[in-house]
């Protein structure tokens, strides 16, 4: 990958892009025209992901992205900026959840320990390492994929859909996503870069085990349509496929 070979093209980087909704969101962008990078901590997971969007005719490339090692963030960065110059689009999808997660009186302290490692310290390192490189953009976007689940509003809510479900660690983790999300946007309100939050809705995920409804597509939909906002478009918002969500 030469210096000049995509600097023609919007450049994206979406982590935990070889599965799920992340490699769908890497598919979508990549289908508008977009030359993607996929992140992913496993190599031989990520290098299969890229080969079946080239196999597509889409332009993709892993590159190796672990929340947990601040050392492959600088080296991505370092990369990106060598090869390409910039980057144009960041979206911050890699995400995990843990079977010992639960309601506060019993969740393992261990497991929200460990969630907040990757949901909430592992994006904001990444934002940190590539926000360099999303400033030489004329039009950089930053998409942050949160969750109902880590609506205040919602979980203080009796009636809400969700009001059963209470994974402490999960749902604060992306509260504190929502919060990255808006103290970024204010931070960088003078620039051109746009920072929103999406709820990709609940989607048939290996996070989930499959017992999601939404199809990879209904669930990628968010993070493409805010990834892809013009000049006119919000920055500091929360927003499902269909519209704002209460934070």
């Amino acid at each position: 990958m030469k210096h000049t070979e995509h600097t023609h093209k919007r450049v994206a980087l979406v982590t935990g892009a070889n599965k799920g909704i992340g490699h769908e969101v890497a598919r979508g962008l990549a289908q508008r025209g977009l030359f993607v990078l996929l992140g992913a901590r496993d190599a031989t997971l990520g290098e299969a992901a890229a080969a079946a969007l080239q196999a597509q005719g889409l332009e993709a490339r892993f590159i190796e992205v672990d929340l947990s090692r601040a050392s492959t963030l600088t080296a991505a960065a370092e990369r990106i900026g060598a090869e390409v110059g910039r980057l144009d689009v960041l979206v911050n999808n890699a995400g995990i959840s843990d079977a010992r997660d639960g309601a506060p009186s019993a969740t393992d302290i261990d497991a929200v320990r460990r969630i907040f490692d990757t949901n909430f310290f592992g994006t904001l390192a990444v934002t940190q390492a590539m926000l360099r490189l999303l400033r030489r953009s004329a039009a950089g976007r930053i998409v942050n994929v949160s969750s109902e689940l880590g609506s205040l509003t919602l979980n203080a809510d009796p009636q809400s859909k969700y009001a059963a479900y209470k994974f402490l660690g999960y749902s604060a983790s992306k509260a504190a996503v929502n919060m990255l999300t808006v103290q970024l946007a204010a931070e960088l309100r003078a620039t051109g870069i746009k920072v929103n939050a999406v709820n990709p809705g609940f989607t048939a995920t290996d996070l989930n085990h499959h017992r999601g409804t939404q199809t990879l597509a209904e669930g990628a939909a968010a993070a493409l349509q805010y990834a892809l906002i013009d000049n006119e478009g919000p920055s500091g918002g929360f927003f499902g496929a269909d519209g704002p969500l209460a934070w």
